[in-house]
């Protein structure tokens, strides 16, 4: 084996440097065992492709390298290194043997590394690295080395010291073998032990595109671990890249590099390369590489290689006026590369620096980097897309692309952006533009704007109103409106319907009414405080009422009148306006078939009910092309009579009407009618126009209330009354007590009227039974005795006593059995009253010669006078109503003896569960010295002179008078006891 590379020459000659001077073997182990496990602990696979890098440079010629990973089991596992390039030479050789002094010393433009230590990174995986060249062959042993220094008796006792670990890389050893083929050089690297293996495995999974782009002159990396293969190729289509690299003058080299060790000095290029991967979701080291990797962090979102001067570790960069300059390099590179990426289409905000920096050098090269951006144009003009400078340009505070869009042609150098950009806008000095001074700007250009671009930029800033200080800011946003004005704020406007004609908004502008132009309207101006006005809400706005109100004296009453005609129409249509919900509507002026001007209230629909029955000399007939024209339902709305109209309020306080009640005719007397009840009525719903009827009319005006639940429902449902104390009390309703008041059918006999009241009063006209009963007694006809007010019950009781009219006893029975459910009162009660004399004929007698008999044993009592038979609260009423006494007012009913006890038979009491078990019986039964036949005491004892007398007097005391001919039946014949006691099994109990 021919020693090609003079090995025993190096040997020897370190092996005597070592014996001169043992301290320079500690040195050289010492520095070895440093680099090692430290600066170059986890170096491997960048060295071992470095040096693969810079035998392609040398060679001139694209590199490759493949890196393979084979676990031998016994023997363990070997990483072999193969590159293609120059071969070892005899200079590497001597340059691996000898710390920092590299054998690239003459390859100052192509060589990486800088000095001739780097392969001291094999050492963290193995003691016995193997070189093999096509030009020889050299390997590296720390067995072999410690052998020999243990042979030198001046260096024993150092070797002892330190546990037998010795500098490997010093002594090389002859070695045969070859590379594989395609290769110049292979580095076969036995690994110490299964952590060494575990080591190369996770830095072979980590070498990626990073490898090639710092060492451009390797083309491929092979990568292939146990048999899976992995290859590295084309780094340049995958990323982005901007370089730049120079040479030193000679000035610049002996002011930059005077602080910098010999041999680097003897190198005077620069140069600096940034990458961006094409693919967003790709890793990018978050560290400076120099050019290959170092522990300096970076903070940027791009892999940054450049020939920063590095510490002895290779880890860090040095502080110094080369660093300083290649800063500057690094800042304007990264600066041509955001707007190369941005002529190109990228959005590279997310490029600048924003945050805090990373490190020491991180935030020098963010600090001039920034000091580069603010005069490069890596932003796009909004209005046409052209490159703009960072300190040209403008951001509106709150704005979102759409609304970017629709003002990039007001505002001079506008670009786009997003909440998430506001760092980098903020990094770069763009100036901000508040909205509010945005709205200032478009007020200046309002008037030449049509509406339609309004309502283009309302709905670019559809999103930006989400935000409560956005919508603050444009508050005083331009809005047109119809009639031509521009106003400052949407709050208060009106956004119009579809349904509503631009022509009617337009011509009630003049009076305050504030809609937004038609083709302007967008829902961002709902959100900014606009009312979307449906055509109900313009009807409810003070300016159409003004309008109203001034509509006979316009300068044009016709085209306001069509305008709020037209409003109405819609709302019509699309509000269910009904008639009388706003009264005010009454006044609009419109032409009536004369031409001339009159209130909508005071005209009628031609061919309607309110034609037919209003008084023509009250009302005149609106214009037929107007109904032709807005249809007839909104000429009723507008408060045009097609049939009866309606007024309806709430919570009317009565000491102060709403203009809508005040109009109705007579309400100033309802309302001191019920005003006695209390200050406050609920709702109030009345007719109106009442008093324009035609006398001749009636009969059609009152089948409309049957007809039209509307009116029906005015008339019939009561008021309710609310005190001062909150009680509550349901009066007539206005309806009702006018027309009782002006239509003369009160009082008269129901068509289905109680015969008694038919005797008593005066029949209806034979129209009205065409109307329903609850419409008939609001009118104030009689049907029942309750029905009757206090005049129609002083009109029954004053006929009653007529003794020219004939009355039946049954009649008057039957009246004064009803007359307990009267509520009306009259003031005074007649002189003369009908009663039953004794005969049961009903004859007319002073009250003071009647009493009013509310139990049947004082029917006995013909000395009393006459009587009025009445039981319970009918009795107490007729008392109080005829001013007649009750029978056991005027009478003590004494019984003169108390007669004897006696009990009440089995059969009697089987029939009658609730007689007493005793009754007491007399020969002659007096009462008050006046001859009874029976009488029940105020205890309830039952007295009898005679047997139907006994029947009588046990059911009363039972309190089941019914049952007196079933008593008197068993008591005179007791032998019908089975008869009669099945036939009572079928009464009704209690």
């Amino acid at each position: 084996m021919t020693d090609v590379f003079a090995t025993a020459a190096i040997r020897d000659r370190v092996l005597t440097s070592w014996t001169a001077s043992p301290a320079r073997f500690r040195e050289d182990a010492n520095a070895e065992e440093d680099l090692a496990l430290g600066g170059y602990r986890d170096r491997l696979i960048v060295e071992l492709a470095q040096n693969a890098a810079d035998a392609a440079a040398r060679a001139e010629l694209p590199g490759r390298l493949r890196l393979t990973l084979r676990d031998q089991s016994e023997e363990g596992a070997v990483l072999v290194a193969a590159n293609t390039g120059a071969p070892l030479t005899p200079a590497g050789v001597e340059s691996l043997a000898t710390l920092r002094a590299s054998a690239k010393r003459d390859d100052a433009t192509t060589a990486v590394g800088r000095f001739g230590v780097g392969f001291a990174a094999v050492l963290a995986v193995t003691d016995d690295p193997i070189i093999l060249s096509r030009n020889g062959s050299v390997r590296f042993s720390r067995e072999d080395t410690a052998a020999l220094v243990a042979d030198v008796p001046q260096l024993a006792e150092e070797l002892r010291r330190r546990d037998g670990h010795v500098p490997i890389l010093r002594l090389p050893f002859e070695a045969d073998g070859e590379p594989p083929d395609g290769f110049e050089t292979a580095v076969l690297l036995p690994l110490r032990d299964e952590g060494a293996a575990d080591l190369v495995r996770r830095l072979l999974a980590e070498v990626d595109d990073t490898l090639l782009l710092a060492l451009p002159q390797l083309e491929a990396v092979e990568i292939d671990i146990d048999g899976e293969v992995r290859e590295l190729e084309g780094a340049l289509d995958r990323w982005h890249v901007q370089s730049t690299a120079d040479e030193f003058t000679t000035h610049e080299r002996e002011r930059l590099l005077a602080n910098r060790p010999t041999e680097e000095r003897s190198r005077p290029y620069w140069s600096v390369l940034w990458a961006l991967p094409h693919d967003a979701t790709t890793n990018v080291p978050r560290t400076v590489h120099a050019p290959t990797p170092t522990d300096e962090p970076l903070s940027l979102p791009a892999l940054l290689l450049a020939t920063f001067p590095l510490d002895p570790t290779r880890r860090h960069v040095a502080d110094g006026p080369l660093t300083d300059r290649l800063v500057e390099e690094a800042a304007t590179a990264y600066a041509e590369l955001l707007r190369i990426r941005a002529k190109a289409g990228d959005d590279v905000l997310r490029l600048v620096p924003t945050g805090l920096p990373a490190g020491a050098l991180d935030g020098r090269l963010r600090e001039a980097i920034l000091a580069q951006l603010p005069t490069t144009p890596i932003l796009r003009a909004a209005e046409d897309d052209a490159p703009l400078q960072p300190r040209d340009a403008v951001v509106v505070d709150g704005a979102d692309r759409a609304l970017v869009g629709m003002l990039a042609h007001v505002i001079g150098g506008l670009v786009r952006a997003t909440r998430t950009d506001k760092p980098a806008l903020d990094a770069l000095g763009v100036r901000r533009l508040p909205l509010d001074e945005v709205v200032d700007q478009l007020a200046a250009i309002a008037e030449s704007r049509p509406p339609s671009w309004w309502q283009e930029t309302y709905a670019a800033m559809a999103d930006s109103v989400n935000d409560p200080l956005t919508r603050e800011s444009l508050g005083a946003l331009p809005v047109p409106l119809a009639d031509g004005r521009v106003v400052r704020g949407a709050r208060g406007l009106l956004l119009p319907g579809a349904d509503l004609p631009a022509e009617a908004l337009s011509t009630l502008g003049p009076y305050g009414l504030r809609v937004v132009h038609p083709d302007a309207a967008h829902e961002t101006l709902e959100r900014l405080g606009a009312i979307v006005a449906s055509p109900r809400a313009l009807l409810e706005d003070g300016a159409l009422r003004a309008a109203v109100g001034d509509s006979p004296d316009a300068d044009d009453p016709e085209a306001v009148a069509h305008a709020v005609l037209s409003i109405v129409d819609a709302a019509v249509r699309t509000d269910f306006l009904q008639p009388g919900d706003l009264t005010w509507l009454g006044y609009l002026a419109l032409r009536d078939a004369a031409g001339d001007l009159t209130p909508a209230n005071a005209l009628v629909v031609p061919g309607s009910e309110a034609e037919a029955i209003l008084d023509p000399d009250e009302v005149a007939t609106v214009a037929a092309d107007l109904v032709e024209r807005f249809g007839p339902a909104a000429m009723e709305a507008a408060g045009v009579a097609r049939t009866l109209g309606l007024v309806t309020a709430d919570d009317v306080p009565l000491d102060v009407l709403p203009d809508d009640l005040a109009d109705l005719a007579d309400i100033e007397d309802w309302v001191a009618a019920v005003a006695e009840l209390g200050a406050m009525a609920g709702e109030v719903s009345a007719v109106r126009d009442l008093d324009f009827v035609s006398d001749d009319a009636w009969p059609r005006a009152l089948a409309l209330f049957g007809a039209n639940p509307t009116l029906r429902r005015a008339l019939v449902q009561p008021v309710r009354v609310v005190g001062a104390s909150g009680e509550v009390t349901d009066v007539l309703s206005y309806t009702a007590w006018w027309l009782r008041q002006n239509v003369t059918v009160a009082g008269h006999a129901d068509p289905e009227a109680d015969s008694v009241l038919v005797e008593l009063l005066e029949p209806a006209p034979d129209w009205l039974a065409d109307l329903d009963p609850e419409v008939r007694r609001a009118l104030g006809l009689v049907r029942t005795v309750a029905d009757l007010d206090a005049d129609d019950a002083a009109r029954v009781l004053d006929r009653l006593a007529d003794p020219d009219r004939p009355v039946e006893a049954a009649t008057v029975l039957r009246l004064w059995a009803q007359l307990g459910e009267l509520t009306a009162v009259p003031d005074g009660a007649p002189p003369t009253v009908r009663v039953l004399d004794a005969d049961g004929n009903t004859v007319v007698v002073d009250s003071a010669d009647a009493v009013v008999v509310d139990a049947p044993m004082w029917l006995q009592r013909t000395d009393l006078g006459g009587h009025i038979v009445a039981l319970g609260r009918a009795a107490d009423v007729l008392g109080d109503l005829l001013d007649v006494p009750l029978a056991s007012e005027v009478a003590a009913g004494k019984l003169a003896d108390d007669g004897v006890p006696t009990p009440v038979p089995d059969l009697v009491r089987a029939l009658a569960p609730g007689v007493p078990d005793t009754w007491w019986e007399h020969e002659e039964l007096l009462v008050d010295d006046v001859e009874v036949d029976w009488w029940v005491t105020p205890d309830d004892r039952p007295h009898a002179a005679t047997p139907e007398g006994l029947a009588r007097a046990l059911a009363w005391a039972a309190d089941d008078w019914p049952a007196r001919h079933l008593i008197a039946t068993a008591l005179v014949e007791p032998d019908r006891a089975a008869e009669l006691l099945l036939d009572a099994a079928f009464d009704p109990r209690d």
